[in-house]
């Protein structure tokens, strides 16, 4: 062998041998997790409690980065664009890779550039209404669109709670007019005024309204039951089988994030989220532990981004 090939190939050898032991030693500074939504939201909220599991196990802080704005793409672009050596992840929910690229013409990033490494919950809408309209079950509602016109309430056009609204209109044949709000909060405070018949609204932020009556719940978008309304039903139980409108939190990495060192990340985080101080954390944001596989993950998010990308195309949403 010629020495410049011997060189080449004990340098070949020499780099094998070290990539295990690198990728093995991992991490070795501390690790930031970009979340592109606001601090203080339930996203956050549940991050910020696993990572007090998670630091122990890695042995370096988790640094969360919250990065807002347009509907988290900025935050998807740094992540995206992040060298992939374990040092930057991206928790979010599932609607960045499964709506915002049907919604958006000018993302920023491409979607392959995002890997997921775990779809770490699962959390519903919820359908609420004023209770001056009489309505108590979903069949109800769907008599009353049916025989006079309505409106419901969403928390943004492309939020879960659009999506899940037109998704059931299509599914129960019924016209109900849309009224976006910046966020579920102003919504909810329309509804309960009467100012807006419905909505399909965030979980945490309607369910002391319901408990107080101010809030009729009718049914929930998932396909389970919300652990904090055990009694009020899925849309799928009250009547139309097909329907399931779950959302999700999920962990990313930058394409290219070599396998131990996804394989350590999903380790900590599922070893987090099995712990019973985080998962009530969850329960009482109205979600549920799923910790899929990266193989799940990918798999679900496909399926999701199907479905949203029909209910876009069918209504002709466009965001700039």
């Amino acid at each position: 062998m010629k020495p410049i090939h011997l060189l080449f190939a004990l340098g070949l050898a020499l780099a094998a041998a070290q990539a295990p032991h690198a990728q093995g030693s991992w991490p070795e500074r501390p690790v930031h997790i970009v979340v592109p939504q606001p601090p203080g939201g339930p996203s956050d909220i549940v991050l910020r409690s696993a990572i007090e599991k998670m630091q122990p196990i890695l042995k370096q802080p988790l640094i969360v980065d919250n990065k807002p704005g347009a509907a988290g793409n900025l935050g998807a672009i740094e992540v995206a664009r992040a060298a992939p050596d374990g040092q930057t992840w991206l928790w979010t929910t599932d609607t960045l890779l499964t709506v915002n690229p049907n919604v958006y013409p000018k993302l920023g990033f491409k979607p392959e550039d995002l890997v997921p490494v775990m779809r770490a919950s699962a959390f519903s809408q919820t359908l609420v209404c004023n209770p001056g309209l009489g309505l108590k079950t979903v069949a109800d509602l769907v008599r009353r669109a049916k025989s006079r016109p309505m409106s419901y309430a969403s928390g943004g056009a492309g939020s879960p709670g659009h999506l899940s609204s037109e998704l059931f209109k299509n599914v129960a044949g019924i016209e109900m007019t849309h009224i976006p709000y910046k966020g579920p909060a102003p919504a909810m405070q329309d509804v309960m005024g009467g100012q807006v018949d419905c909505g399909f609204l965030a979980g945490p932020t309607v369910l002391p309204q319901v408990r107080a009556g101010k809030l009729v719940a009718l049914a929930v978008s998932g396909a389970q039951r919300s652990p904090l309304l055990p009694d009020v039903p899925t849309v799928a139980e009250a009547g139309y089988p097909r329907f399931d409108a779950t959302f999700s939190l999920v962990l990313f990495a930058p394409k290219g994030t070599p396998k131990p060192i996804v394989d350590t990340m999903f380790k900590a985080l599922d070893a987090a989220l099995k712990d019973p101080g985080v998962a009530e954390r969850l329960r009482q944001s109205d979600q549920a532990v799923v910790a899929d596989s990266p193989g799940d993950s990918a798999a679900r998010l496909a399926a999701d981004a199907r479905t949203w990308g029909a209910v876009v195309k069918r209504i002709g949403l466009q965001l700039d």
